[in-house]
């Protein structure tokens, strides 16, 4: 049994295609969101960084209470 001959050039012309229309799909993902929907989105995300800020504790200790060592 042989293999069929591939033409390389019909094989790169695909693979750019694909590439191309791959790109293009991550490009209407990223700036193809309206501004009306994409100013709440990022508003609650910020809201939600300084909440998750406000509740982190102060300090670096470790569980016993102790400040950590610096051994480098």
């Amino acid at each position: 049994m042989t293999s069929k001959p591939v033409n390389l050039r019909q094989f790169r012309k695909r693979k750019q295609r694909e590439d191309k229309a791959r790109q293009a799909e991550a490009n209407r993902v990223e700036f193809g969101t309206p501004k009306a929907l994409r100013e709440p989105v990022q508003l609650e995300r910020e809201r939600l960084l300084r909440e998750v800020e406000a509740k982190k504790l102060e300090g670096n200790t470790s569980p016993d209470g102790e400040a950590p060592s610096k051994e480098n």
